[in-house]
């Protein structure tokens, strides 16, 4: 375990932001199904990132039964269920901190339907075995876009052709349209329908060179990091990408930051910031640090439809609402949602990071408006995502010192 304590500063300068951490799972499991390995970049591995490729090894690696170690990633979990059904595989499915109490009843009632027996006491650990059958899958729009992204996985890899069908409107629907980009980079193709999609079975992923973009939400830290003060310019990312999180240029150009883009680089400065409404139903990973930015800005800002945010690493609403609140902060909770009445300066304090990477950044953000020292526990939980994050952060001219718990 680790805390790190964060002194007040104003960071400035470029950062090249670390790969989509969304984009690299999706990658390692279209490469690992084509037979190779995706392209990544020269950088630290986050632990999410390492679960799924580990996981991917041993799907390959056979065996009449296997245990699939997710460690806390809910994207390797939902994403190789499936997977996992759809090659037939018996397979044991494992997993630590909050991930075995995460909602998997999605996949406990629509693959047994098609043939996959599931044995679980409600979590992990999940028993699969049977081969997934092909047919019409139909689930809700608004439970994790994960779910849908798992079946879009696997279907392909049956032998006959499916229908995805959503039972209501989707939400995140950034994270489905990037799961159909990179099956299309690795040969496999799906059709849009009015109401979901159409899944040619029998479709082999094929090998490519693949590389991963550069990730929209890690990148909205340091753009609330130059809208709360300095100067900042952001390298590599796509401005046509299809991650839902792009739309935190728009929402920080919404809160009055000064964001343009100078060429292929996105720079941010300080404007004065006033309070908006945000829905958060298409962009719920961006929350955090989006509350963490109201919390500075002149009057209200309302996030709402966030309510899946309680069932993440951490209760997401109920972690930024606590911890903005002991730092001085005024911030209330509602069923899905928060409420937030800007502040001109927060207060140095202790605060929980509830073994949260989004949490922990976040409030690492809202620590460089503080007045005093700023101590943040679990900062290790960034090795989740962003194991770089404190390095960039201090590169930058923060003053993050992370100390080491034993």
């Amino acid at each position: 375990m680790a805390s790190v304590k964060i002194f007040p500063s104003v960071l400035n300068g470029s950062i090249l932001v670390p790969p989509s951490k969304s984009t690299a799972h999706r990658a390692a499991i279209c490469a690992a199904l084509a037979g190779g390995k995706a392209l990544f970049e020269e950088e630290p591995f986050s632990d999410d990132i390492t679960a799924t490729c580990r996981a991917m090894r041993t799907i390959r690696s056979g065996g009449e039964s296997i245990r699939i170690d997710c460690g806390e990633s809910g994207s390797t979990l939902r994403f190789l269920i499936p997977v996992a059904a759809a090659l037939g595989l018996k397979a044991e499915f494992t997993g630590r901190g909050r991930l075995p109490e995460r909602p998997i009843g999605v996949y406990l009632n629509c693959l047994p339907q098609h043939g996959v027996l599931c044995e679980t006491e409600g979590g992990l650990p999940l028993a699969v075995s049977g081969r997934m059958t092909p047919g019409k899958f139909v689930l809700p729009g608004n439970v994790s876009s994960q779910f849908i992204t798992g079946l879009l996985l696997a279907l392909p890899l049956l032998d006959g052709d499916s229908e995805l069908i959503l039972s209501s409107p989707l939400e995140s629907a950034g994270y489905v349209d990037m799961t159909i980009e990179t099956m299309r980079e690795f040969g496999v193709t799906v059709q849009r329908t009015e109401k979901g999609w159409n899944i040619p079975g029998r479709q082999p992923y094929k090998p490519c060179a693949y590389r991963v973009e550069r990730d929209w939400s890690q990148a909205a830290f340091f753009l609330a990091a130059g809208a709360l003060g300095g100067n900042i310019r952001l390298e590599g990312l796509n401005r046509n990408s299809s991650q839902g999180d792009r739309a935190a240029e728009r929402l920080f150009r919404a809160f009055g930051a000064d964001v343009e883009w100078k060429g292929s680089v996105l720079s941010v400065a300080p404007k004065e910031l006033n309070g908006i409404e945000i829905d958060a139903s298409q962009i719920p990973d961006l929350v955090p640090v989006l509350a963490a930015t109201a919390a500075l800005c002149r009057g209200r800002t309302r996030i709402f439809n966030a309510q899946r945010l309680r069932i993440k690493e951490s209760d997401r609403l109920a972690a930024m609402a606590d911890g903005l609140t002991r730092l001085g902060g005024h911030v209330t909770q509602t069923h899905g949602g928060l409420i937030v009445d800007g502040v001109d300066r927060l207060h140095g304090g202790e605060v929980d990071g509830c073994n949260d990477h989004r949490i922990v950044m976040a409030l690492s953000i809202a620590a460089l408006r503080a007045d005093g020292c700023v101590t943040i526990s679990d900062a290790q939980s960034i090795q989740k995502s962003y194991p770089a994050f404190f390095k960039d952060y201090n590169q930058l001219g923060g003053k993050a010192n992370v100390v080491s718990m034993g």
